[in-house]
């Protein structure tokens, strides 16, 4: 798989050095990652760790190239930048690679296509609805709720109830959120020197362990119950975990649907929690966003509940959303590795490398989007959606890796949205963005707390 003729002489990468790296990535790791991207002008670059030099590709012919047309060759690594860490929690499974991801993979798949989840619309967003119900109190009491802490118990519900029948209760599915939370957190040290062997203790590995070991005091009981029952089960994903099938006719062992199970929990929990959070501000500091927004909910949904026909006409709560992941892409960091030689952007990549693919670095680049700080949803009407490249915009990764939650996502988020705000108005308590908290997954910086109005007494 080496070089082609036409690609002419493969050169050497130019090198962001060691001095500009380090400090910048320690001071703030959001602002330092993007000014990397910014430095590069799109061109492939490697990035000076000292003894670690991955290469960073950003622009969206190459990471076509290495996400979707060569993702042969570029595999994730266990033992890579992001995925050693973390696969202490997740283990082999859904979110690894080769055998154990393909058999996840194929067995998990027919729950997430488009045409289930479209099947579940309705009784996601009577399961939302009930849970927004909740937030009537505070609202007629003007009293301020911590908007993350409440999707997160409204999206658990959810999930819990559509995804897990209830087996996983809301308040054991928060938890296992607040230890997934930590873990996080935890492992960030690690994903910032990645050359730190495990056996090295570092900050967070004491938090990281506390984590972990509760994740599984609340789950594994719960995975090893439903062994007995999965046969007679519906199709929640922990009993399709165990009756599913591998390649070979096999089936999962008790090791891989705990692995799994945890994976699911996070998948379709986490992003739609933090994306969310930085919603609310976002609209508050701009009317017209904001007026655009109610004037469309208010118009398709009015004081109905929403259900699977106001969808499809809630096009510009989709724009909104999809600008919210090009600014905080949950998944903003897609390590690989190169099987073998290569040559990207003309740049030569050997056998054994690691490229660094991040949607944050890429969605924040002046070289492919016009005023990249700006909050400005209009960039996903159609015709702009068109004029661009498709790898310009890719939250969810893409190729055999693409998210299997991405269009789980859209629905769930959609249906918060529009079934919060046809309800309330609100006001920030503090009107500003918080900033990034870059950890395994981005998070907000701080919380967002505002206070809401019944959306009628306002008209009013």
């Amino acid at each position: 798989m080496g070089p082609t003729a036409t690609e002419g002489r493969p050169r050497r990468a130019e090198s962001i050095p060691l001095r500009h790296v380090l400090p910048n990535l320690v001071r703030d790791p959001a602002r330092a990652l993007v000014e990397f991207g910014e430095r590069s002008r799109g061109e492939v670059v490697r990035l000076n760790f000292g003894s670690f030099r991955p290469y960073l590709v950003t622009r969206p012919e190459h990471l076509q190239q290495v996400l979707r047309e060569k993702s042969g060759n570029y595999v994730r690594a266990g033992d890579g930048l992001q995925w050693r860490p973390l696969q202490r929690l997740f283990g082999q499974g859904i979110l690894s690679d080769g055998e154990p991801w393909s058999n996840s993979r194929q067995v998990l798949q027919p729950l997430f296509t488009a045409r289930r989840i479209d099947g579940l619309v309705d009784r996601l967003a009577e399961a939302i609805e009930d849970a927004v119900d909740e937030l009537d109190g505070p609202a007629r009491a003007g009293r301020p709720v911590d908007m993350g802490a409440e999707q997160a118990r409204i999206v658990c519900s959810a999930i819990m109830r559509v995804f897990f029948a209830d087996k996983i209760s809301v308040p054991d599915a928060l938890r296992i959120m607040e230890a997934q939370d930590a873990v996080a957190w935890s492992v960030m040290p690690r994903i910032l020197v990645p050359w730190a062997p495990l056996a090295v203790p570092m900050p967070g590995d004491r938090a990281f362990r506390r984590a972990v070991k509760l994740i599984d005091e609340l789950l594994l009981p719960i995975v090893r119950a439903s062994k007995e029952t999965a046969e007679s089960d519906g199709d929640d994903i922990i009993a399709t975990l165990w009756r599913g099938r591998t390649p070979d006719g096999g089936r999962l062992d008790e090791h891989q649907v705990r692995n799994d199970t945890v994976s699911m929990v996070a998948t379709t929990t986490e992003t739609t929690i933090s994306v969310l959070t930085w919603l609310w501000p976002h609209i508050e500091r701009d009317p017209v966003v904001a007026e655009r927004l109610y004037e469309e909910i208010d118009r398709v949904v009015g004081g109905a509940p929403v259900r699977r026909e106001h969808l499809r006409e809630l096009r510009y709560t989709r724009q909104v959303l999809e600008e919210l992941l090009r600014l905080y892409p949950i998944g903003w960091l897609f390590p690989r590795r190169a099987a073998e030689e290569d040559v990207i952007g003309g740049v030569r990549i050997p056998a054994g490398a690691t490229i660094v693919v991040s949607p944050l670095i890429t969605h924040r680049m002046s070289t492919f989007w016009d005023r990249p700080e700006v909050f400005d949803p209009d960039r996903f009407a159609p015709e702009q959606v068109r004029a661009r490249h498709r790898w310009a915009h890719f939250p969810f990764g893409g190729g055999p890796h693409q998210c299997i939650g991405m269009h789980l996502f859209y629905l769930e988020a959609t249906l918060i949205v529009a079934t919060v705000l046809s309800r309330y108005r609100f006001r920030l308590q503090r009107p500003t963005v918080p900033g990034i908290k870059v950890a395994a997954a981005l998070r907000p910086l701080d919380p967002v707390e505002l206070t809401l109005r019944p959306a009628a007494s306002v008209a009013a």
